[in-house]
């Protein structure tokens, strides 16, 4: 199975036409936000990470790709005044909330909100500084894939394991440990089913949990409103259809917060396919079975295996309702086919729906590759299990030059590719 990395975010940004910009943000309010997030990181002065996080940040509105930031690049892109650095996102970089190299400068870039929200915009700017931290600490993982928590199994354990780490983070002492026992249990017998999978989910657990657990540590009051935020999160993330490209941002903020209650020392996780579960197990002196599965099946009696199972069905009748759409959207009726190389990805989680053997169904993307960008903001992109092809429909099919668009999406080509008919109405992108 082709592996690669998926930037997850936050918000999903205007990629190809320009919109008005969003008018709530202005350089003052850049500035302000800027010094709060430096607040909130001198306020750890590193004790989390053995440094402190605060460094070159961008903030980036998405509808006018007008952007600011606290610190001047290299290559004289950005303009000064009054101490804040602005500039315009060229059309061919995807907004994400990650690390951008900008004029020889790599960023923190934050894409803003619609509408203001203080935690939220100093919760995304950390976010993007950690990781520029692993970037920097050589932690960005390599290409994973966790695709595997698709499958019935998969997501029955995972669910588990999430109900007991829940039950884990709100109890205390022999509560606690027993909690923590099982949450393990049913996390060792997910793996047992999938052991080719076990570095590919540390690798997820490590990146983007340890994201969520630094962000909201650094962000909040302390242990009782860190704890509400997180289980609040995992409440959006247990909703999402498909957990293959959401979970571990919970996954491995739930182990990190358990392991920070014990005083874990972070700084010496020095490797991206870490294990938070291992080392939990350690911190707490649990002993698990020799095989997980052995046991599984009874705990789970204690965790509303039943409710979890009608939940799982009721998956899996929508997932047939939704196919039987799509079907004769996709493979029915004419569509647009972009084989993708080396393509990199932004979405939200939750507009991600898993459809068995015909692929995933992103709802809302943007896909930028060899062949150039695409913005898909309804109607959907079907893409194959195997990551090589993409399709949207082809309905409203427009075509000027290397613009094309649909009913619901754009996409601007590079130089020397081009669409042509395929047979049927149907359309291919390819290299001239």
């Amino acid at each position: 199975m082709r592996k690669l990395i998926l930037i997850f975010t936050l918000v999903i940004a205007s990629a190809c036409h320009h919109e008005e910009r969003i008018e709530w943000f202005t350089a003052a309010r850049a500035d302000e936000y800027f010094k709060a997030v430096e607040e909130v990181c001198n306020k750890d002065g590193g004790q989390l990470w053995g440094e402190n996080l605060y460094g070159p940040v961008m903030y980036v509105d998405g509808r006018s790709r007008m952007l600011y930031a606290n610190t001047p690049d290299r290559e004289g892109l950005l303009k000064e005044k009054d101490g804040i650095y602005s500039g315009i996102m060229p059309k061919e970089r995807i907004i994400t909330n990650n690390v951008i190299d900008f004029g020889g400068v790599k960023y923190a870039m934050v894409p803003l909100p619609e509408s203001e929200d203080r935690y939220r915009m100093i919760a995304r700017t950390v976010h993007s500084l950690f990781h520029c931290f692993q970037d920097r600490h050589e932690l960005k993982p390599s290409p994973f894939s966790t695709r595997h928590l698709n499958d019935r199994n998969a997501r029955l354990y995972l669910k588990l394991e999430w109900k007991a780490l829940t039950y884990a983070i709100g109890s205390s002492d022999e509560a606690r440990n027993q909690a923590i026992r099982d949450a393990l249990v049913f996390r060792g017998a997910r793996r047992e089913l999938f052991p080719e999978a076990v570095a590919d989910e540390n690798k997820f657990e490590n990146y983007e949990g340890l994201t969520t657990f630094t962000y909201i540590k650094l962000c909040t009051s302390g242990p009782d409103e860190m704890k509400t935020r997180i289980l609040e999160y995992l409440d959006r993330i247990y909703q999402n259809n498909s957990y293959a490209w959401g979970y571990g941002f919970v996954n491995g903020a739930l182990y990190a917060t358990l392991l920070n209650d014990k005083g874990f020392d972070f700084k010496q996780i020095q490797q991206s396919d870490f294990d938070l579960g291992k080392a939990t197990l350690e911190a707490y002196g649990v002993t698990l079975p020799a095989v997980c599965r052995d046991v599984a099946g009874s705990l789970a009696l204690n965790y509303d295996i039943q409710a979890i199972r009608a939940e799982e069905s009721e998956r899996e009748a929508t997932i047939n309702e939704n196919t039987r759409r799509i079907v004769n959207t996709f493979n029915e009726k004419p569509v647009v086919t972009i084989t993708m190389e080396s393509p990199n990805f932004s979405f939200e989680p939750e507009d991600i729906h898993f459809l068995d053997t015909l692929g995933t169904l992103y709802q809302r993307l943007r896909v930028s590759d060899n062949w150039g960008r695409l913005a898909v903001d309804e109607g959907g992109a079907l893409i194959a299990n195997d990551l090589h092809t993409l399709k949207v429909s082809a309905r409203d099919l427009q075509v000027e030059r290397n613009h094309i668009s649909g009913a619901g999406w754009h996409l601007v080509l590079n130089d020397g590719w081009h669409t042509e008919p395929d047979g049927d109405g149907n359309y291919i992108v390819k290299k001239q």
